[in-house]
């Protein structure tokens, strides 16, 4: 077996983080129980990764480590814009970054598939609560930034908190910010991933086509938020502010007020809340330290929104620079409820605590990131009172405000209160020890502070309330004085006292070189502190039940998991025990819970949240506790309490888990100063008890103290029995003896250049302080010594001391000749006590030896084996001790060992180590390694290989097997690492270190003999194995299935009973069969590998494991672990050094001599029997590069101009002249044959580079394989097996071994019999039978005999073979993430590839496979437009006002908008009929496999080439409303998917708008097969109200040719030659008044107004006559009268 080490040098980066020491030592609550606690938290939105972080302080640290983050978004396409005739552009805004797609013209389902990545360099929780957002806008251009259609938010934790970290093809429902009323706006279809270094990202299992186009039920939302979501208004109150300090920003202030004498308050406060990307901010109010806003500011977002938190934030109005006071996050998702009960959003009224940088104003505020949320606050700043509600909005109202803008209204008044009754509190600490102090401190005096809100602050008056309504708070006009420890107490006739809240100032004293401690001895210091509060202790109560029952449950699993571990008995019974206290402490908070029902200031969340059992308490009432360490008036450092931690009840259960007990509190430097190693010190360890609760109830503060003190009062008087003691007189103590087993520690840093260390320990108990001796050059230390503390003072009872003993740390520090010590790691520990009435023995005595986790800031660094216990010295002195026996070591003089009860029990082992050679070896202070050695060292022994005399020529060492002989623990638990050290030996017999490895596990490589009844059991039995034929070629029914956001699959259906066959080449799966076969010429490899892409997704980790890791080389009895990868994860890539390839076997000795026997071959191989020698092998390396995905941009335009690089040795190709341009998705399809002699060139490199026409060419990223490691694995990995045997076609055979050689030469090598090939297609190898076909086609279609298919069907169930079988290594395609080392740990892309190798000693191999990328196919789309019917009427006539429309049809393929095609105007169409007979011709590229147009064209007149995008294949028709003197008019338009749309109506009467809106109840056409059809199809577009509606309907016909049939039976546009369409038989009305003004009086006269025309008429000559009548009637009369 071979193992591939990285060695590091062994430097260290100042890691960023401070942990609390204590919570990561063993009173640590795991993050397992954490989980419990959040067990019950059922909210409406998806679980943060930070959930376990406490928000109810400023988010996340200041020294959380900046993250190098990326996010990933891909837009794909839009679809259901609404508008009309739209150009969009999808913009995609993180934080203030924003990045535009192309625009698309003329559409309204746009399709992109444009890759944007957004890199960030920021702590998490700045990263996540940034905000995400997709907009699409119309018509932006250079001059103009366009129309919103519509916009989608989320913040980047919501796609964090999402499977693989992503959205996968899912679509953003797209609303107007301006206009809630108007519902969606159009979908997007996104992908969205947020990658961390080091993540991979896993590319989701693809739904078909069909599933996708589904938009509702791939809603771009996280699982548990509903699809329709409704609009909603967040109400946020803020009423007032307490206790804000007393700082001003303003310079100028300052001045005015030393000069002018002005004393007022100089704070201008506002607040500031932040939500989903907005931003509100209340009034000013002016020079106020209390200040009174009463205004709400009001969001209006979606419900649930897509953003977890909400910044709240007091911020002091300044000319200058506006700066935080403090910062507040409401997380939603703890103050609501999703469930069948749940809740909208509530909070409040309730007061929320802001912490943040100390008090005191200085000009520049160091910590002033803390005020901004960024970090843990050192220090109270303010306290707020807010509440939140949220109002799901009815949009339908008219009343709405449909404007999303964020509105500030004024509220009334809140009442005094509305948030509780104010009570008097009492805080009493008492301090009984202080050690550990850091000596950089200096000598000066020191004492402690210790403040609840500003209570007991030295810079702020602490105030009691003047009357019983006033709120608890500071601004009180009263005074009172701060009292040291000395000075006289005064007390009233009401019984009050004056607050003493800091220590008497001592001066430290040495405990060893770096450390000093306090003398406080017998006297110990107490502070009391009365302060008022609104009575809320409800809420801090149930979260201390809730703790109480998370703490149960916790030991009782860790008790069921011991149980289980050491196989005793009855588990269940255990488990059901703890249940049972589960189901009891349910009941138990449900009824405690329950009893303040009616308590003033109880808001409906309380209220709610009880019901749910929830921990958390986002509604503050008491705020959290700090002590400060001051020296000399200047605070060093500070430790926080949760005031809920330390809060009084009669009732136990209530109770805080620290109250009125004594606690290890470590302080800590604060802010940034905690960086790296001066956040490694512990600045202080006090021993400190603590109380709080009301000042009524502490008639019990002192009980949990250890006894024997006597209280020592300020004064004296009547006043005395109620007052509390301001020091405590210890007269009670017991004396101990302390013994500490330091036995050894292991994985220790190297701190040394020589990459070992000198470590030593030192160890602290109370004020003593003890070290073990210096071992040198070692990491893993056996110091075997015991420690004794004799006559260690304890003070208080002797029960308690043993029940409860005080913690013991041990400090880990490598010894330097010249200057101080370094540190290199700290751990804690409790001694387990013995009493002197107690008997010392079984179970509890001797102490067992444990490991201790060494940590180093917040990182591991090592472990300890050791046992401490604590003995009691009774009345008879240190006789009645148990004697320290052992052997004496007059060697180490003084030095006392491990005594043999506790030390572990030894047995001599063998280590043999396999040296194969070393890789990638770094220059070492800029000289090349040219002569190294590998040291190993195993617990003090060790052995050195041979001297490489030539790294360059060859790094393999001459020896291959050397063995040492060590005394290890029988105990393998108890196993020391091995170290791995490189040395160079250089001139002068200098030795300088390379780098170096400890091997933290030895388990995997102990040699473990064989059991002979498992090898022999089937010897005798013959197993017969069934191996169905192949089928042929020809069988094989293809279907091409679209997926329109990346490439195409084709799936390829086999017969059922193949479908589960094993490596068949990722072919076998399928879903559809289509009627028509594809001819065997049809298929070529890229058949294939479309194919395979879907299932190549799901097993593509298991092939990369079995293709490159796998590397062992193994005995023959399989002696050695097959766990071959050792390569640990480096902690930082420019650590990494070189590599150590090799191996190790461990055994007991004497070894029995079955073994050697069995073995028998070469004695200087030991157990390495059968490794292959590591001699220069000369090897003919093939590597095909099929694509690469995902590309990170490398130019401005967020594209990039990929081109292969392959280094191998000194071979170096580059592929620069067939770069692909702008594109991230680039199909190369090259292969590249380069010689190489093994091991010299056994590292390849595949590369991606991004090409620049002026300038250096960029990486984008390279991924490494190791050759040597698959060459000699003994899983074949040099060509992986194909599925079948073919001698010719797509699928030839590429080995140049055929499968009866490869299999003839494994049976040989495993000392097998050869193969048995028998009649009838058996093949008998080992005790299996195989069956299988023996025929095989050759190119001229005749058939032959042969054994390859059975040889091949053997190799495939390879793993099966008894002893010496395992898995073969497929053919295969591996995707293999791009790395650049400049960004570390960060994904570039990913490449897809696979590599060949053939020794240049055997048969060369054929012609590389070919698979140069498919050329797209020429095709000819020819679309004749007959007839539209009933489109609707746009234009009203100039004469008759009659509505009628100047029809024409506008048609392009998708992709190609420059290449529209107008029919001519069918003009005056009164009934929405137009007659064309006009004919589109569209030539298009066209790749059958993935189902994509293929265009070629420059983005812009600056490119300088083309560049290729794939589209899917979809034709646009419009119909058009013709206007001469203004734009023309958009009617409606349909988008038909050549692979996929609904077949045309016969008539245009069965023509309907369900041809869209219900595509999948339509029969479905796929012009690619039927090539031509016929019919009617709607045109739609939307209406007022956001729907769709049909606006005509079209006559078309569609016919499909190749560019080989287009060239023989060419076409004209329109009606032109050859072939002209005939002209349309269009109505006589069809015509323009001004072009035949005869024909439109005609056509007025005739046709439009006949009959009035003949009324009008009529009535003239009616008239006519009337007036001629009356005209000539008096005439006549005359006449007649006359008688003339």
């Amino acid at each position: 077996m071979k193992v591939e080490w990285i060695l590091s040098i062994q430097t260290y980066h100042k890691d960023p983080q401070q942990i609390d020491l204590l919570r990561k030592s063993q009173f640590s609550v795991g993050d397992a129980v954490d989980r419990i606690r959040q067990a019950s938290l059922h909210t409406m939105f998806t679980h943060s990764p930070l959930s376990h972080l406490d928000t109810s302080s400023p988010a996340v640290s200041i020294l959380t480590p900046l993250l190098r983050q990326r996010v990933n978004v891909t837009v794909i396409e839009a679809r259901q814009l609404v508008g009309l005739n739209m150009d969009p552009v999808v913009c995609v805004e993180i934080g203030d970054e924003k990045k535009y797609t192309s625009m698309k013209e003329s559409t309204n389902c746009p399709y992109y598939n444009e890759y944007f990545v957004f890199d960030f360099h920021v702590p998490p929780d700045v990263m996540f609560d940034k905000i995400l957002k997709v907009s699409v806008i119309h018509s932006k251009n250079l001059l103009r930034s366009g129309t919103l259609v519509g916009s989608f938010k989320l913040d980047v934790g919501t796609v964090y908190t999402q499977p693989e970290h992503q959205f996968f093809h899912k679509w953003a429902t797209l609303c107007d910010p301006d206009d809630i009323t108007a519902g969606c706006k159009g979908y997007v279809k996104c992908d969205i991933a947020v990658v961390a270094k080091g993540d991979t990202i896993k590319t989701p299992h693809k739904a078909n086509e069909t599933d996708e186009d589904d938009i509702e039920s791939n809603l771009l939302l996280p699982e548990d938020v509903p699809a329709e979501r409704q609009w909603a208004r967040f109400y946020v109150k803020i009423y007032r502010a307490e206790g804000l300090p007393k700082m001003n920003t303003s310079i100028m202030a300052n001045v005015k007020k030393a000069f002018i004498g002005e004393n007022k308050d100089l704070v201008d406060p506002y607040v500031q809340v932040q939500f989903a990307g907005q931003k509100g901010k209340t009034s000013i109010q002016k020079s106020s330290y209390e200040p009174i806003w009463n205004e709400q500011v009001v969001f209006t977002e979606q419900f649930p929104p897509l953003c977890r938190r909400m910044k709240v934030q007091i911020r002091d109005s300044d000319k200058v620079n506006d700066v935080a006071i403090g910062t507040h996050f409401i997380d939603l998702r703890k103050i609501a409820n999703d469930g069948d009960k749940g809740f909208l959003p509530t909070l409040g009224p309730a007061w929320v605590n802001m912490y943040g940088s100390t008090r005191s104003y200085t000009l520049m505020d160091e910590y002033q990131d803390l005020n901004e949320g960024l970090g843990e606050g050192v220090s109270f700043r303010a306290r707020l009172l807010i509440s939140l509600t949220v109002e799901i909005l009815d949009t339908s109202s008219p009343e709405v405000m449909s404007s999303t803008e964020v509105q500030v209204e004024g509220i009334p008044n809140i009442s005094d209160n509305a948030t509780g009754k104010v009570e008097e509190f009492f805080l009493f600490g008492c301090f009984l020890e202080a050690t550990m102090i850091d000596r950089k401190i200096g000598d000066k005096p020191i004492n402690f502070e210790v403040t609840i809100g500003n209570y007991g602050s030295e810079l702020d008056t602490p105030t009691k309330p003047k009357t019983k309504k006033k709120k608890g708070g500071d601004g009180d006009d009263e005074e009172s004085e701060l009292i040291h420890g000395s000075s006289d107490e005064e007390v009233d006739d009401g019984g009050d006292m004056t607050s003493v809240s800091t220590t008497p100032p001592m001066k430290p004293v040495i405990t060893d070189r770096n450390y000093f401690h306090l003398p406080y001895f017998e006297r110990k210091p107490c502070i009391y502190i009365k302060s008022w509060w609104q009575d809320q202790r409800r809420r801090l109560y149930n979260a201390n039940i809730i703790d109480r029952i998370a703490d149960k449950l916790e030991e009782g699993l860790n008790d069921v998991q011991e149980i289980i571990k050491t196989e005793k008995a009855y588990p269940e019974r255990r488990l059901r025990g703890v249940l049972e206290e589960l189901s009891n402490g349910c009941s138990t908070f449900v009824t405690l819970g329950n009893t303040d029902q009616n308590q003033a200031g109880k808001t409906k969340l309380d209220r709610e949240r009880l019901k749910l059992c929830m921990q958390e308490v986002p509604q503050h009432s008491v705020p959290d506790i700090y002590i400060w360490m001051i020296s000399n008036s200047k605070r060093i450092a500070y430790a926080r309490v949760p005031s809920k931690d330390i809060l009084f009840s009669s009732v136990e259960e209530e109770t805080g888990k620290d109250c009125g007990k004594v606690q290890t509190i470590f302080f800590k430097l604060p802010g940034k100063k905690s960086f790296g190693p001066a956040g490694w010190t512990v600045q202080a360890k006090t021993e400190l008890y603590l109380w709080l609760g009301l000042n009524r109830q502490r008639k019990d503060y002192l009980n949990g103290l250890p006894n024997g003190f006597e209280e020592n009062k300020a004064v004296k008087g009547p006043g005395i029995q109620s007052s509390p003691p301001i020091s405590l007189m210890y007269t009670m103590k017991q004396i101990f003896q302390l013994r500490v087993h330091m036995y050894q520690a292991r994985s220790l840093f190297a701190a040394d250049s020589t990459g070992l260390s000198d470590p030593f320990a030192r160890v602290f108990f109370s004020t003593h302080s003890q070290v073990t001796e210096v071992l040198n050059e070692t990491l893993c230390p056996t110091w075997d010594q015991l420690l004794v503390f004799d006559n260690v003072e304890l003070y208080g009872e002797a029960g308690e001391l043993r029940d409860d003993p005080p913690i013991i740390v041990i400090e880990i520090y490598d010894q330097d000749t010249v200057g101080k010590a370094d540190f290199m790691g700290r751990t804690f520990a409790k001694p387990i006590t013995k009493m002197s009435d107690e008997h010392y023995g079984p179970p509890r005595f001797p102490p067992q030896l444990e490991y201790y986790q060494i940590y180093r800031g917040n990182c591991t660094a090592g472990e300890m084996l050791a046992a401490f216990e604590l003995l009691q010295i009774g009345p008879a002195g240190k006789a009645d001790l148990p004697p320290i026996d052992g052997p004496s070591d007059f060697d180490r003089g003084p030095i006392l060992p491990v005594p043999i009860g506790i030390r572990p029990v030894l047995s001599k082992y063998r280590i043999e180590v396999l040296f194969w050679g070393l890789r990638d070896l770094k220059r070492v202070n800029l000289a090349q390694v040219d002569r190294p050695r590998v040291d190993i060292e195993c617990a003090g022994k060790g052995v050195q290989s041979a001297l490489i005399q030539n790294y360059k020529k060859n790094p393999n060492f001459s020896t291959l097997v050397k063995w040492f002989e060590v005394d290890l623990p029988e105990n393998e638990l108890l196993h020391p690492p091995l170290n791995i050290r490189v040395v160079d030996c250089r001139a002068f017999g200098r030795y300088t270190l390379v780098g170096s490895h400890a091997v933290t596990s030895l388990r995997k490589f102990i040699y473990r003999p064989s059991d002979k009844s498992v090898n022999n059991w089937s010897a005798m039995e013959e197993v017969v194995i069934n191996t169905e034929p192949e089928p042929a070629v020809k069988k094989i029914e293809t279907v091409v299935k679209l997926d329109s956001a990346s490439d195409a699959v084709v799936k390829v259906d086999m017969p059922d009973d193949e479908k589960g066959g094993k490596g068949k080449k990722k072919r076998k799966k399928g879903e559809e069969v289509e009627e028509e076969e594809l001819d065997e010429s049809m298929l070529d490899w890229w058949s294939k590998y479309f194919a395979s892409i879907e299932t190549m997704k799901e097993i593509i980790k298991a092939q990369e494991a079995e293709a490159e890791e796998k590397e062992d080389f193994e005995s023959g009895d399989g002696k050695c672990s097959d766990d071959a990868d050792v390569e640990q994860n480096a902690a930082d890539e420019d650590r990494l050094i070189g590599k150590f390839k090799g191996s190790m076997c461990i055994y007991k000795v004497p070894v029995s001599d079955d073994v050697s026997r069995e073995m028998g071959f070469d004695s200087n191989m030991g157990m390495f029997q059968n490794i292959p020698h590591n001699d220069p092998i000369n090897v003919l390396v093939r590597v095909y590069v099929v694509r690469a995905t995902e590309l990170h941009p490398a130019d401005i335009n967020g594209k990039a101009d990929p081109y292969i690089a392959i280094k191998l040795g000194k071979t170096e190709i580059k592929d620069k002249e067939n770069y692909i341009s702008k594109q991230l998705n680039p199909v190369f399809g090259k292969s590249f044959d380069i010689e190489a002699t093994l091991p010299m060139d056994s590292t390849l490199t595949v590369s991606i580079y991004d090409w620049d026409l002026v300038g250096t060419d960029d990486l984008i990223g390279e991924t490494k394989i190791d050759l040597e490691n698959r060459y000699y694995s003994k899983h074949r990995a040099t060509c992986g097996l194909s599925a079948s045997y073919a001698i010719h076609g797509y699928n030839v055979w590429r080995d140049p071994m055929k499968p009866t050689q490869i299999l003839a030469k494994l049976c040989k090598d495993g000392k097998m019999d050869s193969p048995q090939y028998g009649p009838g297609g058996r093949v008998k190898v080992a005790n299996r039978v195989y069956t299988g076909p023996t025929e095989i086609e050759d190119e001229n279609g005749l058939k032959k005999q042969t054994d390859e298919h059975l040889a091949l069907a053997v190799l495939n169930h390879w793993e099966d073979i008894p002893r010496i079988g395992c898995k073969l290594v497929p053919e295969h395609v591996e995707t293999r993430p791009l790395l650049n080392p400049d960004k570390p740990g960060m994904e570039q892309g990913r490449i897809e590839l696979w590599v060949d190798m053939f020794p240049k000693d055997m048969p060369a191999p054929g012609p590389a496979l070919d698979i140069s990328p498919r050329k797209p196919k020429k095709f000819e789309l020819r679309v004749i437009v007959w007839n539209t019917d009933e489109v609707v009427l746009e234009d009203d006539d100039i004469f008759t006002g009659e509505k009628s429309s100047d029809i024409f049809v506008r048609g392009w393929l998708k992709g190609q908008q420059e290449d529209k095609q107008d029919t001519d105007v069918h003009y005056h169409s009164l009934t929405g009929e137009g007659n064309f007979n006009w004919r589109f011709i569209y030539p298009f590229d066209y790749l059958q496999a993935e189902e994509k147009i293929v265009i070629s064209k420059k983005e812009s007149m600056f490119s300088w080439d083309e560049t290729e995008y794939k589209i899917p294949a979809r034709l646009n028709l419009q119909v058009w409303d013709a206007d001469h003197f203004s734009a023309d008019d958009f009617l409606g338009a349909i988008e038909l998917d050549l692979n996929r749309f609904p077949r045309g109506a016969k008539t245009a009467k069965q023509c309907s708008i369900d041809m869209v809106t219900n595509e999948q109840d339509m029969p479905m056409v796929n012009l690619f097969k039927q090539r031509r059809i016929k019919g009617w199809w709607p045109f739609v577009a939307r209406d007022e109200n956001d729907e769709l509606e049909i606006t005509g309907k079209v006559e078309a016909e569609l016919h499909l040719m190749t560019g080989e049939e287009a060239e023989k039976s060419p076409v004209g546009e329109g009606r032109n030659e050859p072939e002209p369409l005939e002209k349309p038989n269009r109505p006589d009305t069809t015509f323009l008044w001004f072009l035949s003004p005869l024909k439109a009086i005609r056509h007025l006269v005739c046709n439009q107004y006949r009959w009035l025309v003949i009324k009008i008429v009529l009535a003239l000559m009616l008239l006519a006559i009337v007036a001629l009548f009356l005209y000539s009637m008096p005439g006549y009369m005359a006449k007649k009268l006359l008688g003339v």
